[in-house]
């Protein structure tokens, strides 16, 4: 083999892409298509489990032709995937009794209100390590098995199988002979036990699975099986799977504890590794899988932005600004101290506060307050939110972080040197910022180079992640808490219930 290469597969919301790296992590190729969303009721979202598929195959072979390498480049194949989306099909036919229920998907949302009527959350928290929503896989199965007929009998009958997307892909594309996933995704149903690393009986119960339908839960860096040499023109072994938010903290090389990646896209996903522990949240975060190589499980506390990039889309829809360059621009023009704060729930607020019911406000306004002003405190929101979860997270976990920690970040907004200068003046936390995006796919393409043993160790693998610019505080503490409480005080005006 002339150089190896991995083929990342990045199965997205809206969109299905490839990307093949060198083990430098530096990109060769890629090739994408978007992907169709369907809303057949208010509130459901679903996607074609097909439609898919043949678009994964499509993109692989587009980028391998995109590098102008031969197949046999390709040393293995590393999945990343929506988290939660599932999907449950005919063992027999390989076909889909039902589109894909999306992770975006609430049609379980009174199934959750009576589980949680009844007390079930603490247990499901403690042992999952999540509350239980409708966010989550396990309802979205438990519909799908009571609502298309038959499929809960076929089932119980051993006709059927389910998974997330990656458990989807892998059957597929080996031909039906693997039904894996691994342990980041498992960890996202509501079904696995976190501390014993399997299914767990008691949740199997609880929201009445059948086990014969769930796939083996395996390593994120291991062999999961080998393509159908139709697929590539040759059988490529598939070596690495993690769930998005999991790959891209494999991708910001975020493998020690306290070591942290917020995404920051229409919302952000912020992620600390939190090592061999996995708290319990006292601040309703979720307590997740972080990695599983080796047999050894890592975990890491998660917490969700509802909307970042998406304050500085309003910005342009509903104020009439030209773009997000024209909003950043904007925002540097703002007064020094101006006094302005938006609290953006336009869909309620996220962790630590967990109301759906808040709803947004522009705080401060003056005489001469303007659009810059406006600007600049719509991308200061995700600064103040993003503070909020970190501290939340080290009264969680506070043996996870140590001195000179640092906050790695990716996404659309983290393209600007303005926005993570002021991320670290606001939070207090040096920022990291990456030169490369696609962190998702490459965490992906990384545990694939790992499983396959083109990387040596953990460690080696990391050590692929792009570069970084740092960005360390500038502002005064006693300025910054000045500017914290203010925010503070601003959500509590937004809160439908007192704090």
């Amino acid at each position: 083999m002339a150089k190896p290469l991995i083929m990342a597969l990045d199965q997205g919301t809206t969109s299905t892409r490839a990307i093949l790296f060198d083990l430098q992590g530096r990109a060769v190729a890629e090739a994408g298509r978007p992907l169709a969303q369907h809303y057949p009721a208010d509130g459901w979202v679903e996607h074609d489990a097909v439609e898919i598929f043949d678009a994964s195959v499509a993109v692989m072979r587009e980028a391998v032709e995109r590098a102008g390498c031969g197949v046999s480049d390709v040393a293995a194949i590393g999945i990343t995937n929506q988290r939660e989306t599932v999907v449950v099909w005919d063992r027999a036919t390989g076909e889909p009794i039902h589109r894909a229920v999306v992770w975006q998907d609430r049609r379980t949302a009174a199934t959750c209100e009576r589980l949680k009527g009844q007390g079930a959350e603490p247990h499901v928290t403690e042992v999952t390590g999540l509350l239980i929503d409708p966010y989550f896989a396990g309802t979205k199965l438990v519909w799908l098995l009571d609502n298309v007929p038959g499929a809960r009998a076929r089932a119980a009958a051993g006709e059927l199988l389910a998974g997330t997307i990656d458990t989807w892909l892998i059957w597929k594309l080996t031909g039906g002979q693997a039904h894996v996933t691994d342990a980041t995704n498992a960890s996202r149903t509501l079904l696995f036990d976190l501390r014993m690393q399997a299914w767990s009986e008691a949740m199997l119960e609880l929201f009445d699975v059948p086990a014969q339908v769930l796939p083996e839960v395996k390593d994120c860096a291991t062999h999961f099986g080998d393509t159908l040499p139709d697929v590539l023109g040759r059988a490529v072994p598939i070596c690495g799977v993690a769930g998005d938010q999991q790959a891209a903290l494999m991708g910001q090389g975020c493998i020690a504890p306290g070591q942290m990646k917020a995404t920051y896209g229409t919302g952000c996903f912020l992620l600390v590794n939190t090592g061999a522990a996995a708290p319990v949240s006292r601040a309703r975060l979720l307590t997740t899988v972080a990695a599983r190589v080796n047999g050894r499980a890592t975990y890491a506390l998660e917490g969700a932005i509802f909307i970042a990039g998406a304050a500085i889309q309003w910005l342009c829809e509903g104020l009439g600004v030209d773009s997000p360059q024209a909003a950043e621009d904007l925002a540097r023009q703002a007064r020094e101290g101006h006094g302005v704060v938006m609290v953006p729930a336009f869909t309620g607020l996220g962790a630590p506060w967990w109301d759906p019911d808040a709803r947004g406000a522009l705080i401060g306004l003056t005489r001469d307050t303007g659009l810059a002003e406006i600007s600049a405190a719509a991308y200061e929101a995700s600064a103040f939110q993003t503070a909020d979860l970190i501290e939340a997270m080290r009264s969680d976990a506070p043996d996870a972080f140590g001195a000179g920690s640092e906050l790695r970040i990716d996404g659309g907004m983290s393209r600007s040197a303005w926005f993570a200068q002021r991320l670290a003046d606001l939070t207090g936390q040096r920022v990291a910022r990456a030169s490369y995006q696609e962190t998702t796919a490459l965490g992906a393409a990384l545990f694939a180079g790992l499983g396959a043993g083109l990387y040596a160790s953990l460690e080696e693998a990391a050590a692929a992640r792009p570069r970084t610019e740092a960005a360390e505080p500038a502002l005064d503490p006693e300025t910054r808490a000045r500017r914290q409480a203010r925010w503070r005080d601003a959500v509590g005006r937004t809160l439908s219930r007192a704090p």
